[in-house]
């Protein structure tokens, strides 16, 4: 591309931008606008792309970490021909529309992630990569050979689930990511000068990064540092794009003002006028900048990578890896069976499943944020290093939940893998950012989290997670499962898997649980998520509890029963499931007029939907105190003879 085509080029995305956001009355035009020059060079010289096909395996992957400049992308989908019409541009940030505010994947063709809160695409680009890379050494680099590219912003760079993700990919040496730092000294509030002075390339290279610094408006300059960064295979690679944001604007280029905010029909005008541009035309399109950029389809390379795929032995094999079918692979696994009347932590009955299930599903990676003994998740399975990837399935994130759970994202929207990762549900806040863009996103996720309330005992407050449940619960889209044995954990990890819409959530316990006895029928009500465990003719009382307080339910149960108050005894492992069922499996498994109580060690709110406005929440809405489990329950009230008394003076009002 000679360098007139390439200004007209870069004039027509800014044109693209600043119309979009005028239209809209909102959005971000500075970022599209000072970032145009790199990513021209980066599409048409270097991506490898097919909008006939935008989820052909092996694509490049681009991520808009900095995703309030979405039109940046929108404009460059539009240009190169993927099904992104002018339409669709004029109606940006409208109901209804595939051009959101920021990119979300599935919505608009040719997302590749979901992003906004800054730093989570930074991460989603380091899973792709180590997807990526273990798919590569797996079949080999003729089924699998592609790059993940990127722009992010000092925005992203600030955020510290950055760092975290750099810092893994750094240490893994994931040298296929390519980074496109928007470096424009401008944050909302006013210049970098004000909180960012620190050297972020000299950061990124004390992590293992290969780092450039180019002028972002020198298209020549920009594609040799980005040919320079595809040659450091053995490093991922940042590049520091010194730019102007709002370029072109007369009045606020270079200031905060073309940051977050329409630039207004007159500067619209102006800016056009400046560019040497129509300023009566609004969307303009010339057509030879339009057939640069689908000049620059990769359809070829996609067909020679179908005709590879078709032909090679090895072809069969990675398509049960991008598409596994799930329900068939678990019958394939040897699930655990455990002895009624036995006692087991569900942490370590979940080890137990995680372990035969990485034995039949290779696909499956995963780790812990360095707590694998503390979560069941050391289940001797092959780490990944530097050195080694195909055959390995156990990641060590370290101390770095955020950016595991984003990592995790990264992975399983690369296809080929399917990611877990665990740690306390204490620090599910760590990660909760990551997690609420798994349900976002539709992505299937599973999260593992153990030591799951006071029971966790000495640690004490700091450790024992009150509001965490509810806190997973509100975020539509994700299954909490809470088993209350070790028989139940089978079945929820069983669920998880086969679930392929969205995150599942495994919350279990440190101290161990009878293994309860029951029916293969009553069992079967497990996967409806909530069931009858325990029943007394004509029940006077429902107790109803999830996770550890099921078992001290059965022990109130029995005490009830010798005072001659009928209870009937109900396990809700998983609530979102249970009230997906049919109004008539819920009315059976909760009679109407029967009074209720709720069990669960965590915040009583959220119960009164299930229990009614007469029921009893017994719960903990407080932080919890640092004692031994035995001491906890009794000072909390969750003894079998304390709920027994609560139930039976329920019963007598």
């Amino acid at each position: 591309m000679d360098a007139e085509l390439h200004r007209r080029c870069a004039n027509t995305i800014k044109g693209l931008a600043m119309d979009a956001v005028q239209a809209a009355n909102s959005g971000h035009p500075g970022m599209p606008m000072g970032m145009a020059d790199a990513a021209i060079v980066l599409w048409t010289r270097f991506l490898r792309f097919d909008p006939q096909d935008p989820g052909w395996p092996d694509r490049d992957r681009f991520v808009l970490s900095a995703g309030h400049g979405s039109m940046l992308l929108y404009a460059l989908l539009h240009l190169a021909g993927y099904d992104v019409s002018i339409e669709d541009l004029r109606s940006f940030r409208q109901w209804g529309s595939n051009t959101p505010g920021h990119p979300e994947v599935g919505e608009t063709p040719g997302v590749e992630t979901t992003t906004g809160p800054l730093g989570q695409g930074f991460a989603n680009a380091v899973g792709m990569a180590i997807a990526e890379r273990t798919l590569r050494e797996t079949f080999g680099a003729g089924l699998c050979d592609h790059r993940i590219f990127g722009i992010c912003s000092d925005g992203d760079l600030m955020e510290g689930i950055s760092s975290e993700a750099a810092s893994i990919a750094g240490h893994l040496a994931l040298g296929r990511i390519v980074m496109l730092y928007d470096d424009n000294t401008i944050s909302i509030d006013g210049s970098t000068e004000l909180t960012f002075t620190e050297d972020a390339t000299e950061r990124m290279a004390a992590m293992g990064w290969h780092v450039q610094r180019v002028d972002g408006h020198d298209p020549e300059a920009l594609a040799e540092a980005i040919e320079a960064a595809i040659a450091a295979e053995d490093r991922p690679s940042l590049i520091a794009c010194r730019t102007v944001i709002g370029q072109g604007s007369p009045s606020y280029e270079g200031t905060p003002r073309a940051h977050g905010a329409p630039l207004g029909p007159d500067e619209v005008r102006a800016t056009k006028e400046r560019l040497g541009m129509d300023p009566d035309v609004a969307f303009a399109v010339p057509d030879d900048v339009a057939s640069a950029f689908r000049s620059c389809a990769s359809t070829e390379l996609r067909e020679a990578w179908q005709a590879r795929a078709a032909e090679s032995p090895d072809g069969p094999r990675l398509r049960t890896w991008l598409q596994p079918d799930w329900a068939a692979l678990a019958e394939q696994i040897a699930w655990p069976s455990f002895e009624a009347g036995t006692s087991l932590a569900t942490r370590k009955a979940s080890a137990a499943c995680l372990k035969a299930i990485t034995a039949a599903a290779p696909m499956l990676v995963g780790g812990s944020a360095d707590l694998a003994g503390s979560n069941g998740t050391n289940i001797g399975a092959v780490a990944f290093t530097p050195q080694r990837f195909a055959g390995a399935n156990t990641l060590h994130f370290g101390v770095r939940e955020h950016a595991m759970g984003a990592i995790c994202n990264g992975i399983a929207l690369h296809g080929g893998l399917r990611p877990y990762n665990a740690t306390f549900l204490a620090f599910h806040d760590y990660q909760r950012p990551a997690v609420r863009l798994s349900a976002l996103m539709h992505q299937p996720v599973l999260y593992i989290y153990t030591h799951d309330s006071i029971f966790l005992g000495e640690d004490g407050p700091t450790h024992q997670p009150i509001a965490t449940l509810l806190a997973l619960r509100a975020l539509p889209g994700v299954e909490v499962w809470r088993p209350a044995d070790a028989i139940e954990t089978v079945a929820g990890w069983r669920e998880s898997l086969l679930r392929t819409d969205g995150p599942s959530a495994l919350i279990l316990t440190r101290q161990g649980l009878p293994v309860l006895d029951r029916p293969a029928a009553i069992a079967a009500g497990v996967v409806r998520g909530g069931y009858v465990l325990a029943d007394a003719e004509s029940p006077q009382v429902v107790l109803l509890a999830t996770g550890s307080e099921v078992s001290a339910c059965l022990e109130a149960r029995a005490l009830l029963a010798e005072r001659g108050v009928r209870a009937r005894v109900v396990s809700l492992p998983c609530r979102e499931r249970f009230a997906r069922q049919d109004a008539a499996y819920r009315d059976q498994v909760l009679p109407a007029g029967v009074p209720r109580v709720s069990v669960e060690a965590a915040v009583t709110l959220g119960w009164r939907g299930w229990i009614g406005d007469s029921g009893v929440a017994i719960g903990v809405d407080t932080f919890g105190a640092s004692a031994p489990a035995e001491t906890l329950a009794e000072k909390f009230g969750f003894t079998p003879a304390q709920i027994a008394a609560r139930a039976e003076a329920l019963v007598k009002a």
